[in-house]
């Protein structure tokens, strides 16, 4: 019997015959299942596809090397493709609606885990103008952070410092206000200025004589503490700034850091602040998730909704002449074996009897 033109598979439908997990050979026998098949495959292709595109762009956030992001992405899409392959093709559509169901929970959850992780590289890239400019906000949010922990870690490590540094300041101001002090008493006694402590004399006298060796002795006070603690304030200078030198090459070296806080990690965190903010933002990547999501499960729907085939059939007789094939064969080894233990006993029986006989003569 010649075979219709009409039923001659192409080249394209071949191919995506073999990306929806078919069996060839049989699908070559039903050729009223070649488009629902055919189907199938040009949605595990495209999944295939995106998923390519979006692993791509995921490492290139990563690694900033295009050789590298095309490499993984190829190689990421060619595994997603094998397993929409497997999660397709393992759905039996012949046995009862039950049992497809139970088969065919597992094969969705999956699938939908695979439309997420695809859809999120692909909605960074969808939103890739709005996630550079809340990147932007929260390096600066991040920078301010940063600044007010060295704030507080200067006041922590120059506190004792600033602490000490201020009491001999204050010890030299009270020095300084005892001199203050006994120069304007002096300055009243030689006027002659009448007060508690001085004498209303005008001139050089006794009293005025007393009051500059006082002033002498204050402004000898002064200096002498004056030198005692200036190796000192020196020492709690130079510790202070260290400590302030320290904290800005380490800010400095931090703001490096969060300069070039754009990884994929930073954009996901960015993604979900600008869907925190924005309702329009969270509802457009709501709605890009779900699309993914359907693209990866529809194979599996399709599969459970569409009514059995032909296909079907031919693939369920071509299992069960297989396991009928293989349980004669087993059946055959087995008889195959109990024939030669049945041998072999046999076999030492005889063996045992002559020996006993030619013992006995």
């Amino acid at each position: 019997m010649k075979k219709n033109n009409t039923h001659k598979m192409n080249w394209f439908q071949h191919f995506l015959m073999i990306c929806s997990g078919g069996n060839i050979h049989l699908l070559k026998k039903s050729p009223s299942e070649w488009n629902k098949f055919a189907g199938i495959g040009g949605i595990v292709l495209f999944t295939a596809i995106f998923a390519t595109l979006s692993a791509g762009y995921a490492m290139f956030t990563v690694f900033d090397n295009l050789w590298a992001s095309v490499g993984f992405g190829i190689l990421w899409g060619l595994m997603i493709f094998n397993l929409d392959r497997y999660i397709v093709s393992s759905i039996k559509k012949t046995g009862t609606w039950w049992n497809q169901i139970l088969m065919t929970i597992p094969r969705l959850i999956l699938a939908t885990f695979l439309g997420i992780i695809i859809s999120k590289p692909l909605e960074l890239k969808i939103f890739e103008k709005e996630v550079n400019k809340q990147l932007n906000t929260i390096i600066q949010r991040n920078k301010k952070q940063l600044q007010a922990e060295m704030s507080g870690r200067i006041l922590q490590q120059s506190g004792p410092f600033d602490l000490e540094k201020k009491q001999i300041q204050n010890q030299i101001k009270t020095y300084q206000m005892a001199y203050d002090s006994a120069s304007v008493e002096l300055e009243k006694e030689i006027l002659g200025k009448q007060s508690g402590l001085t004498s209303g004399k005008v001139g050089y006298g006794t009293n005025a004589k007393r009051k500059a060796e006082l002033k002498e002795q204050k402004r000898a006070d002064l200096e002498n503490y004056q030198k005692q603690q200036q190796e000192r304030l020196q020492y709690l200078d130079k510790e202070i700034s260290k400590v302030y030198s320290n904290l800005e090459t380490e800010r400095k070296s931090t703001e490096g850091v969060e300069d070039k806080f754009n990884g994929f990690a930073a954009r996901l965190q960015a993604l979900d602040e600008l869907g925190k903010n924005s309702a329009i933002i969270a509802l457009a990547a709501s709605f890009i998730m779900g699309l993914f999501v359907c693209l990866e499960i529809s194979p599996v729907l399709i599969k459970l909704i569409s009514s059995v085939g032909p296909y079907d059939y031919l693939l369920e007789k071509t299992e069960n002449e297989f396991k009928l094939y293989s349980k004669e064969k087993i059946r055959k080894g087995n008889s195959l074996t109990d024939y030669r233990i049945d041998d072999f006993e046999d076999d030492l029986k005889i063996r045992k009897e002559t020996k006993r006989n030619q013992n006995n003569t």
